[in-house]
């Protein structure tokens, strides 16, 4: 992996995760302010494209940044958060940011710190004043707890910065039954064009505050979704309840890596739960 001189424009942002209040001494702003962060949580969506043992059922979690340079100045430099780097059997799965003008994805390099528990990497562009800069992280790990056909899940979040917007969603495994969150989510951020999906929504959230949830459900289906997903594609198209939709489509290109950044959430948001 390339050096990097890291400048005082670097050490502002890794504070910036970790310390909302600090500023630069020149102006007095915060140099990145994170204006949104967006984590989905799958169960049984997708094992890791490495993965060769495939006994244990997977949990695909993703996040999806949005921050803002609120200097008068561009800015390029290190972006630092935490990941649960100690969670079992973690994996990275995917990492990569935008272009200025959102129309390109790159695909970067990044460190894990087993010590400090964080991910970073550098941004692939400058970011300039009052521009947004975006980020996706997608990680794996085999923390969903299986007592025969009933799995649960713990997940806590615990903030990192202040945050304008943030939003949780959990995503039913196609054929999971009998799914229950707790809390559970209000019914407005669950109905009929989001069959599936359940979503939480947290106006300013500040650095330190905590959510937690729970999930449990049932599943005798010991194949993925995005598995199933391909596998329904591949059905004769004269067959009305396997007629391909463009954007399964999207989910089968990238076979669980790189999902957000590709799109997938699309289907999920919109799906309509496919007949199999």
């Amino acid at each position: 992996m390339k050096k990097v001189f890291i400048n005082i424009n670097f050490l502002l942002c890794i504070l910036l995760l970790f310390n909302p209040a600090a500023i630069s001494a020149e102006d007095n702003q915060l140099i990145l302010n994170m204006e949104e962060l967006s984590i989905k949580v799958m169960p049984e969506f997708a094992f890791h494209p490495n993965d060769k043992e495939k006994e244990h059922p997977p949990l695909l979690i993703g996040y999806q940044g949005t921050m803002r340079n609120q200097t008068d100045q561009p800015q390029k430099g290190q972006i630092e958060i935490p990941l649960p780097l100690n969670d079992k059997n973690f994996r990275i799965g995917y990492v990569a940011d935008y272009s200025s003008d959102l129309s390109k994805v790159y695909e970067i390099e990044y460190i894990l710190d087993q010590e400090k528990g964080t991910i970073s990497w550098t941004t692939s562009e400058e970011i300039q004043p009052n521009d947004v800069y975006k980020f996706v992280v997608e990680f794996y790990t085999d923390t969903l707890k299986v007592d025969k056909e009933r799995k649960s899940l713990s997940y806590p979040f615990k903030s990192f910065t202040d945050i304008g917007l943030f939003n949780v969603s959990f995503i039913e495994p196609l054929r999971a039954e009998k799914f229950v969150l707790n809390p559970a989510p209000e019914e407005k951020n669950t109905h009929g064009d989001e069959e599936g999906v359940h979503s939480y929504y947290f106006q300013g959230i500040k650095a330190g505050e905590e959510k937690n949830f729970t999930l449990t459900y049932e599943r005798t289906e010991t194949t993925p979704t995005v598995e199933m997903i391909e596998k329904q594609e591949q059905q004769p198209l004269n067959n009305n309840e396997n007629k391909k939709n463009p954007r399964i489509l999207s989910i089968a290109a990238v076979s669980g890596a790189g999902l957000l950044a590709a799109g997938a959430f699309v289907f999920l948001i919109n799906r309509n739960r496919p007949k199999i």
